[in-house]
């Protein structure tokens, strides 16, 4: 019971220092930097990942304490590598969200909807990322097949770990959708199309010459 109520007293005594500092920001009291508020929300994020390690049935206090965490970190890349957050910033927000929910399934391994979002948001992270520094990348196969791989995940798992057979028909639905914008948009489709040509033009001949050998 004391250790529910240390941790509320920690997570409230937090939560009035942010809230003090924002109330003095605001009245133009303080001047506070963007590192100061990287380590309050880095604070927040690891009051409540204290609570965690206190008792691992608050299996939702990751969820905010990573969000934090993540975003105290892209507040302080932004300070002090600006050219980094430009084009990383919602790739590391996002993948520390992605990473909370991972670790919603490690601690609880019959919360298999958790990879769920996990997978949605690490998908949306690689796309975040991949956007910013291949502009000519067509992004939507990245996305689908993401999206895809998250469902194979879940159909893959072992059946002591929440394995869901039903998550191969939207695996492979997502999947061929991927493949499909890969192929016929973009980059890729420059490629593959004139291959496509060649190669029906190769079987009519080698049809027409196996229709002359038998004659």
């Amino acid at each position: 019971m004391r250790s529910s109520s240390d941790y509320r007293i920690l997570v409230g005594a937090v939560f009035i220092l942010f809230g003090g500092l924002l109330l003095l920001q605001t009245m133009g009291v303080l001047e506070i930097g963007g590192l100061l508020w990287a380590i309050v929300f880095g604070v927040l994020g690891a009051g409540f990942l204290a609570a965690l390690i206190q008792d691992r049935s608050r299996w939702w206090a990751v969820i905010p304490g990573m969000t934090l965490l993540g975003l105290g970190t892209l507040v302080a890349v932004g300070e002090l590598l600006p050219g980094v957050a430009a084009y990383a910033g919602g790739a590391i927000f996002l993948g520390s969200i992605s990473l909370a929910f991972v670790l919603v399934y490690v601690l609880r391994r019959d919360f298999w909807w958790a990879i769920i979002p996990a997978g949605t948001l690490a998908t949306l992270a690689l796309v975040a990322g991949l956007s910013e520094r291949l502009p000519g990348l067509d992004t939507g196969t990245v996305f689908f097949l993401g999206l895809g791989t998250t469902f194979l995940i879940l159909y893959l798992l072992p059946q002591s770990l929440g394995r869901q057979t039903w998550a191969i028909f939207p695996a492979a639905a997502l999947g061929v959708v991927g493949l499909a914008i890969g192929l016929f948009s973009g980059s890729v489709a420059r490629f593959v199309w004139p291959v496509f040509l060649i190669l029906i033009g190769l079987f009519f001949i080698a049809r027409a010459a196996m229709g002359r050998r038998t004659v």
